[in-house]
């Protein structure tokens, strides 16, 4: 908790003064009148909550809520900002500062992956190497993404934080719902068909999206890093200096 809100809220709110519309939380189904509370106390119930029948991981989830977006938007192609409830950001402006330096890429087609600066040798993240500069419309830094790598041991992480060459791996992303739906389909086509059937056997309930359990209980687990960031070209990495820690 931080002050009175919870880190769900706190992960909404952090976007105050970034143009967009209400969040779509997907969450477990056994957590959706929790979820539910928590929107409207910001005033961003929307029958906006997908629930899924059980985790998939990332990969689908973030599908999901991608075919809801186009869904949503016939008339243009979205852009999703993908954000875990359970990270800490002490700095958040400068959290908003790397999303909007981001959505230039982001708008351009490419998928970008926020890459946390390191502070430390941490062990218990993930590591994201850089590749060449890639220019943008603004003066903002972004790079190609060179390579995910795994949690390192101690000693490799030393090296990895002074060659200034490596990001703490986020899990935030931003790029347009069709584009990460399309890399999806090039990648992993059994995971965006399991998701689209899915979503054609919605049950509107309420405030919440009840996807059709039977076809989401058939898909692949996988996270987006392994189905798409790992094989797409047109990744991108973001450097973020916000203070940022995985609370979960």
């Amino acid at each position: 908790l931080k002050g009175d809100l919870t880190m769900l809220q706190t992960t909404i709110c952090r976007l105050n003064g970034v143009e967009c519309e209400s969040p779509v939380v997907i969450c477990n189904e056994q957590h959706r009148f929790i979820v539910a509370e928590q929107l409207r106390q910001l005033n961003k119930l929307t029958e906006n909550i997908i629930l899924e029948p059980a985790g998939r991981n990332t990969a689908p989830a973030i599908a999901l809520a991608a075919l809801a977006a186009t869904r949503q938007h016939t008339d243009c192609d979205p852009l999703m900002l993908v954000l875990a409830a359970d990270h800490a950001i002490a700095n958040e402006g400068a959290f908003r500062d790397a999303v909007r330096s981001a959505m230039p890429y982001a708008d351009a087609g490419k998928l970008v992956t926020f890459g946390i600066v390191p502070d430390l040798p941490e062990t218990g993240y993930g590591y994201i190497r850089r590749g060449d500069f890639v220019p943008g419309a603004t003066d903002a830094v972004a790079f190609e993404v060179a390579q995910f790598v795994e949690k390192p041991g101690l000693e490799t992480a030393q090296a990895y934080v002074a060659s200034g060459d490596y990001y703490w791996n986020s899990g935030m992303f931003l790029f347009r719902a069709g584009r990460y739906l399309e890399e999806l389909k090039k990648f992993r086509p059994d995971i965006l068909a399991a998701c689209e059937q899915a979503m054609r056997g919605v049950d509107p309930d309420l405030d919440f999206i009840r996807v059709d359990e039977e076809a989401f209980l058939a898909c692949p687990q996988e996270s987006i890093d392994y189905a798409v960031m790992e094989r797409t070209a047109d990744a991108v990495v973001m450097p973020m200096d916000a203070g940022w820690s995985d609370v979960g």
